[in-house]
């Protein structure tokens, strides 16, 4: 067995790369950069005598928690709110999102030492972790402490599973700390039992972010865009896209433009540090190009659109005909397909989905998502949508109907958190 003290130590060893690794990020976020000492546990404590706190490593997982944490926050309203991410895009969504509502801060690195000075300013009375974040030290510095755990909308896929190697031992006595795990399927229980979570503990409660609220006014705002972009252009999105598939992307696009010559093409990459090489990719493939940073919409002469913002593609997808979503041509697993399926928007993914496994496969069968094999096929395949009204109109409904029936896992997990607070079987 791997110990966690022979653990422990590697991270400690490790430090000198941790503290190079925040410095090269600062120097695309520099806010990061001034917030450093927070990844060790030093920060200015806000005074509480007992918090709920909720960790969601970054943006997907803070904007699947929104539902559950406003349920929370409503039920729970004399206690405060701690909400800790590790990205600095999953920040600036926390702040976004609560402003002065909660306290947030980065959570520390699983240092015992840091681990302690974090739980000692926050003193939570409750932890609820987003998904599958399991450090070894931080849930037995928790258990420790008779902070019980609550691992949320969890989800493990078997590649995951793999990649805990030498240190699933130390996984195993992790996750059995826990008071309650909520997977979000039954191929996620099963993968956690294997990993050594506590059958009696154990849940299969469904995805919260088939939970996500839709505003209202969306499809509202979706048109007013394509009026301003030029009512009837066809419009297509490639979203939440990384280095290696936005080529891809830019050659499906110029097959698109011989087939629709005015059609205008949405890009937002998953990363800031993205936004630039992109926009510059698209002009270096001699595409009309504008972003949303600098020229604030498309026009009707307008190519290819950079999205080049957070926080607002819900509305680019509420203007789009068809949607492609990233992650799913390279080894990243997938993002949130979700999104453009609430909105009835046809999607489109590659073979690399085992972060959103079960959904993307309730979606394809159902007829509301096509996956294809690489991006040679996207160009095609968006081509021939964009020809057929009819078929987007089925996949998009389709879509819509997997969103709606899944939905109730919010309500599901909180009654399991309501119980570990009261000290009830989950």
């Amino acid at each position: 067995m791997f110990p966690r003290s022979l653990y422990t130590l590697v991270m400690y060893l490790l430090t000198p790369v941790i503290l190079f690794r925040l410095a090269r990020r600062g120097l695309h976020y520099r806010s990061y950069l001034g917030r450093w000492r927070e990844r060790f546990g030093f920060f200015r404590a806000p005074g509480f005598e007992r918090s709920i706190w909720i960790h969601a490593v970054s943006v997907g997982e803070v904007n699947a928690a929104v539902p559950l944490i406003e349920a929370l926050m409503r039920r729970h309203a004399d206690l405060p709110f701690v909400i800790t991410t590790i990205t600095p895009t999953g920040s600036e969504r926390v702040q976004k999102l609560f402003g002065d509502r909660v306290f947030h801060v980065y959570l520390p690195y699983d240092l015992p030492a840091s681990v302690r000075r974090f739980l000692e300013r926050v003193r939570p009375s409750l932890g609820v972790i987003m998904e599958t974040e399991i450090w070894p030290n931080l849930f037995a510095e928790c258990e420790a402490r008779r902070v019980p755990l609550v691992v949320a909308n969890a989800r493990l896929s078997a590649k995951s599973l793999r990649g805990y190697g030498p240190v699933r031992p130390l996984a195993r006595v992790a996750i059995r700390s826990a008071r309650h795990v909520a997977a979000q399927s039954g191929a996620d229980a099963q993968r956690l039992l294997e990993l050594g979570a506590d059958p009696s503990r154990l849940s299969v409660l469904g995805n919260i972010k088939f939970d996500m609220a839709v505003p209202a006014d969306l499809p509202e705002h979706g048109r007013a865009l394509r009026v301003e972009w030029g009512p009837h252009r066809p419009v297509w999105i490639a979203a939440s896209t990384h280095e290696g598939e936005e080529v891809a992307m830019l050659k499906a696009h110029a097959l698109v433009l011989r087939r629709f010559p005015d059609a205008l093409f949405l890009i937002a990459p998953r990363h800031p540090e993205r936004f630039k090489p992109v926009a510059l990719a698209c002009r270096s493939f001699g595409f009309a190009t504008r972003t949303r940073s600098e020229d604030v919409s498309a026009e009707s002469a307008t190519q290819v659109f950079v999205v080049d913002t957070l926080g607002e593609l819900l509305r680019y997808y509420a203007a789009a005909d068809l949607a492609f979503v990233g992650g799913s041509l390279v080894e990243i697993g997938g993002h949130n397909v979700l999104e453009p399926a609430a909105l009835s928007v046809p999607v489109i993914v590659g073979l690399n989905t085992f972060n959103f496994a079960e959904i993307t496969t309730s979606l394809v069968d159902a007829g509301g998502a096509l996956q294809i094999a690489d991006g040679e096929k996207l160009g095609a395949e968006v081509v021939r949508l964009l020809g057929d009204e009819r078929r987007r109109v089925e996949m998009g409904e389709a879509a819509r109907h997997v969103f709606e029936r899944e939905r109730g896992a919010v309500e599901r997990n909180l009654e399991a958190i309501e119980k570990v607070m009261t000290g009830s079987p989950a």
